[in-house]
């Protein structure tokens, strides 16, 4: 008989099993404890099997109003990614409560409706424009035409030309209050500041020169300093004749240093005035242009030569205007050079570029109109 090695861990009693082989196994029970063996009740139902359970009405009306819940939640999620990607898609295109958009003459200027409601302004105001302006009036009109939901006309950026129209209405009406106007004050202080930085008077350091040897094809490009120099120079000699005459304007950054200086202090008190005593519209392009440049004298001139009111600052004769193309290279001087050598960043710098003549373009609309 051979025996098989068992299991130290096992306890119980022990039984003996004979295999075909005529060998003898021992193994150990887990338990032990005797099976209780399951006894069988007898059926006693009689008739038919029952019917399986049916879920009550009130359960099914909430699974539904769920479910209507959720679908309606994820239309609103629709809705709120068009509205802010500007394309319109979901169901927000049934959101729009006008068909046409038109512009109104009424006795006091034009108005833009939408159907056969006047746009209004965030004070409540209906937004009416001066007679002269019907250009502004329509780029406004299509405007509020190519939104596809009334959410849309929440966002400052999808109505650009509403956005700034209002602001210069609020400095028109806060000027005609008699009372000392806050937002022109506030106006003027920002817009000073930056004529100490402006752009066309940061000026780039002369490159040191190449020792001997060593000259590469850069030493023989125009430096950056010389471009800007010759961008600005136009400029500031038409804003000193015509706009300042005897106003001295020089660059805020020396050859060799990284320090900007400010303007003489006649030089600041005269632009100041000159800037307080604009019109509401002129002020507020002004500001717009500033914004959008980053300088105070390329909005300046921009201004000057579209502004109706200013029209006597300019010669008339003169064939070749000033236009967005010619303020926007002005104001990104640099970023042009930079570009040129080291190449575009491919949704940053061409997208930046466009929305700068964007708003130059918005100033132009805003501050130009119909002689009378």
């Amino acid at each position: 008989m051979k025996r098989i090695a068992q299991s130290p861990i096992l306890s119980g009693a022990k039984a003996l099993r004979t295999c075909s082989n005529s060998h003898r196994i021992y193994f150990q029970c887990l338990h032990t404890s005797i099976p209780n063996l399951a006894t069988a009740s007898p059926i006693t139902a009689v008739g038919p099997t029952p019917a399986p359970p049916v879920p009550s009405a009130d359960h099914v009306d909430s699974r539904v109003a769920r479910r209507r819940k959720q679908a309606e939640l994820l239309m609103r999620g629709q809705d709120l990614r068009a509205v802010a990607g500007g394309t319109g898609g979901g169901t927000a295109k049934t959101k729009r409560f006008w068909k046409h958009v038109h512009v109104k003459q009424v006795d006091d200027g034009l108005q833009i409706h939408l159907d056969t409601r006047p746009i209004r302004r965030p004070s409540s105001q209906i937004l009416t424009l001066p007679p002269s302006k019907p250009h502004l009036a329509s780029a406004i009109a299509l405007e509020w035409d190519l939104l596809v939901s009334a959410q849309q006309a929440l966002r400052h950026h999808l109505i650009p030309l509403t956005s700034l129209t209002s602001r210069a209405l609020d400095i028109h009406d806060e000027d005609a209050s008699g009372t000392p106007s806050e937002i022109r004050a506030n106006i003027v202080k920002t817009l000073m500041r930056y004529l100490d930085t402006d752009s066309l008077l940061c000026w780039a350091p002369e490159a040191a020169a190449d020792p001997p040897g060593y000259e590469s094809h850069e030493g023989r490009t125009e430096s950056l300093r010389s471009i800007q120099r010759r961008a600005a120079q136009p400029i500031i000699n038409f804003l000193t004749e015509r706009v300042w005459p005897g106003v001295e304007i020089t660059p805020v950054l020396d050859a060799d240093s990284i320090v900007p200086k400010s303007q003489p202090q006649m030089t600041r008190d005269v632009i100041r005035g000159w800037i307080s005593g604009l019109s509401a519209f002129d002020l507020a392009g002004l500001e717009r242009g500033v914004l959008a440049g980053k300088g105070l004298l390329g909005a300046v001139r921009l201004l000057v030569e579209w502004s109706t009111e200013l029209s006597h600052l300019r010669d008339e004769s003169a064939e070749k205007k000033f236009g967005v193309e010619e303020a926007a290279r002005a104001a990104t001087t640099e970023v042009t050079w930079q570009t040129g050598m080291w190449g575009e960043v491919e949704d940053t710098h061409d997208v930046e570029k466009e929305d700068v003549r964007r708003q130059l373009g918005s100033v132009i609309l805003l501050v130009s109109g119909e002689t009378p």
